[in-house]
């Protein structure tokens, strides 16, 4: 790192870049030869690349949750994208706030519900089980509508960043600190603010899925535009003031709707697009529910986030894919902007990089389309990279969590933590790609509509990857359990063919979830 100039280390800024609802494999140094990421591949080849990556939970706001504390969504209680994370919640960037940095938020928060207010299902109880005493409004701070007639004024510390510009939708929609950007910049409102139907306006669309289409705006609207050019507008701020900041780059891409503006919807063309091998697998040992979820089409969802298959319908998964490949190399390009205005600005050699996903996506898997509740290697492994450049470069197959990254960059940081983390830093991983920090990942999985609209859906699911087996349990007693190291694309589960592995997995899954049990919320603190 650059030394100061009493010969002390400065103290390393921070660059924390995640996409949304990317596929591990959907990077080329994640193993894909047809989308082109030449920017994050050689950023990869700096750092650590995390081959065996998993979330916490593959649903948005329980990981971007987990990822901002460090705590399993069962502890900061954001279990579902139908609240809020508590406004008081420590997270690892209120503590590089509390050290001096600079911090920002620029892109996609999702923390408050405000964009998933349609995954919101009320319970029938006349009263919760806190009462909650925030002031009024608290948590409305990423409803779209507030920005009609200028940004809300946010408070001192938003999770503990102090700059915040916020894109808050995803596809053609555009809302947020990113409508007030693409107004002044000439937008129409009538293309930008758009509903998420198949009515929304497009110069091109899919006849087969409303939600793959090209915006009506050209590429300089876009959402991946805004938090790339507002992000390099900070780190040139900061530099400029001296002193070390911590930014967010939170893209809202690839997550559908699948709609690259401009020359990026015709990157690639779906003939070109390769079928996953699992696109047709009959699902057998599967739980009732994902078998039905693998016949419904994309054209009967219930709402534009509703889990779907692909039913037969192999042209519309070479359609999304063309799609998705043309946002990921957006944002590819975006990265490249962000990474040599660091150059330029003599800031590389003293920032720490990290890059990642908040969760995956099915994409033609298992017939599956999207995610939500489908618990397969699609959803819940994500694409990991932590560059530092006083460590070398390197890959690893030892076991990563969304859950480890904060705990890792206080560390790498010399910042002091808190009560409650239960993520472990990944330090000794890179220091040492052959060295191992935890031996099995935990995921959450909770949908609190099943119960209050009797769905056929568990409203809870756990599952613990190690480093060969993946057991999934779901709150209807369905279960699957797969050698992913025999079976890597989990299409063959066990069953009780093997009873000692089998009830193995189940013994450490209960001592995942005992560890997992939360014992920080109201511990007393010393004076000190």
């Amino acid at each position: 790192m650059t030394s100061a100039g009493n010969g002390a280390r400065s103290q390393p800024n921070v660059l924390f870049i995640i996409t949304d609802q990317q596929r591990a494999d959907h990077t080329g140094f994640g193993g894909n030869e047809v989308v082109r990421t030449p920017h994050l591949d050689a950023l990869a080849a700096r750092g650590m690349v995390f081959d065996n990556a998993w979330v916490a939970n593959p649903v948005c706001m329980p990981n971007r949750s987990t990822i901002m504390t460090g705590r399993m969504p069962s502890a900061h209680g954001v279990v579902f994208n139908d609240r809020s994370l508590e406004p008081g919640a420590n997270t690892h960037v209120r503590q590089f706030r509390a050290a001096g940095y600079r911090t920002a938020l620029i892109g996609k928060s999702h923390l408050q519900h405000g964009m998933s207010r349609n995954a919101v299902f009320p319970s029938n109880q006349a009263s919760g089980a806190v009462d909650e005493c925030w002031p009024a409004g608290w948590d409305t701070l990423e409803d779209a509508e507030r920005y009609l007639e200028g940004a809300p004024e946010f408070p001192d510390s938003f999770y503990g960043f102090e700059h915040v510009e916020l894109a808050i939708d995803h596809g053609a929609r555009v809302s947020g600190h990113h409508l007030l950007w693409a107004l002044d910049r000439g937008g129409r409102l009538e293309d930008l603010m758009v509903s998420m139907t198949a009515e929304s306006p497009a110069r091109r669309r899919s006849e087969r899925w409303w939600q793959v289409y090209e915006p009506p705006y050209s590429a300089e609207f876009h959402s991946s535009t805004f938090v790339t050019e507002r992000t390099i507008a900070f780190i040139e701020d900061a530099a400029r003031r001296g002193g070390p900041w911590l930014a967010w780059a939170s893209f809202p891409d690839p997550h559908h709707p699948m709609s690259p503006p401009g020359e990026w919807f015709d990157r690639h063309s779906p003939d070109d697009m390769e079928l996953p091998a699992t696109v047709d697998d009959p699902l057998v040992g599967a739980p009732h529910y994902v078998q039905l979820v693998s016949q419904l089409h994309p054209s009967s969802q219930r709402n534009w986030v509703t889990p779907c298959g692909v039913a037969g319908d192999h042209e519309l998964v070479r359609e999304a894919m063309a799609a998705t490949y043309g946002m990921i190399e957006m944002i590819d390009d975006g990265i490249g902007q962000i990474l040599a205005a660091l150059d330029r600005l003599g800031q590389a050699d003293n920032t720490i990089i990290v890059f990642t996903s908040d969760h995956g996506d099915m994409m033609g898997d298992h017939s599956l389309m999207l995610k939500g509740f489908l618990h397969y290697r699609g959803t819940l492994a994500v694409p990991m990279v932590i560059v530092d450049p006083r460590r070398p470069s390197g890959r690893t197959d030892s076991l990563a969590g969304s859950i480890d990254l904060g705990p890792t960059l206080l560390e790498l940081a010399d910042v002091p933590g808190y009560d409650g983390i239960g993520g472990r830093s990944l330090v000794p991983v890179l220091d040492d790609a052959g060295a191992s920090v935890r031996d099995e990942v935990l995921i959450e999985d909770d949908f609190p509509g099943a119960l209050v609209m009797n769905l056929p859906i568990p409203s809870k699911t756990r599952t613990l990857v190690t480093a060969d087996l993946r057991l999934t349990r779901h709150s209807d007693g369905s279960e699957q359990l797969f050698d992913m190291a025999a079976d890597p694309d989990e299409v063959a589960p066990l069953g009780r063919t093997d009873p000692s592995r089998r009830a193995e997995m189940y013994e450490r899954l209960a001592a995942a979830l005992m560890e997992a049990d939360d014992l920080a919320r109201g511990m007393p603190l010393s004076a000190a």
